[in-house]
């Protein structure tokens, strides 16, 4: 078992992804995202000097915001709140796509389990959608906070949400247009 530190609680039940794909609309989908939700921040193909800038930018906002971040490959990055798929400090995150990665997420100590894909993505075409059941089935029983990953938003997740999911993460839900019982703000530039 790994040493615990503190994490931030609540663990958050909005997420959102980020990758290259979002370009600038990286700052929108902060400032849309909950306040006190969470950001899984990858960026894998960012060369490692850009990436380290927006990402310390990202955390700059994330403070403002009062959201967690927690980092894909943390190296060389300061100022998460915990790390993503790999054992490591504070909030540790996993992606669970079946039964296997469940296990090895539950042996890491994972605090979360992002289980993918429940519908289709844009971030992975032509993958095969597991559906929210056998999504929640792969995920199987244990420790660890699960939240639905895969084509999500507030409408699909109100559908997963009593199937044991206590959140969402998603990318394009936070980057284009106004999130249900939610007013369009205006993003500072």
């Amino acid at each position: 078992m790994r040493p615990r530190h503190p994490i931030p609680t609540p663990i958050p039940t909005r997420w959102l992804m980020t990758d290259e794909r979002l370009g600038e609309g990286l700052w929108q989908a902060l400032e849309r995202l909950p306040r006190g939700g969470g950001v899984v921040f990858r960026h894998y193909r960012t060369a490692a000097r850009e990436r380290r800038a927006l990402f310390e930018r990202a955390v700059r906002v994330a403070r403002r915001r009062h959201l967690t971040v927690v980092a894909a490959d943390s190296r060389g990055l300061r100022g998460a709140d915990g790390t993503h798929h790999r054992v490591g400090f504070g909030m540790v995150t996993w992606p669970v796509h079946d039964a296997r990665e469940a296990v090895r997420a539950r042996r890491a100590g994972a605090d979360v389990l992002f289980v993918s894909p429940l519908f289709a993505t844009r971030s992975h075409p032509g993958a095969r959608a597991k559906g929210p059941v056998r999504a929640r089935l792969a995920a199987g029983r244990g420790p660890g906070v699960l939240i639905a990953l895969g084509g999500m938003d507030e409408r699909r997740f109100r559908r997963v949400r009593p199937l044991g999911f206590a959140g969402y993460a998603a990318i394009d839900a936070w980057a284009a247009g106004p999130v249900s019982g939610q007013k369009r703000k205006a993003v500072p530039t």
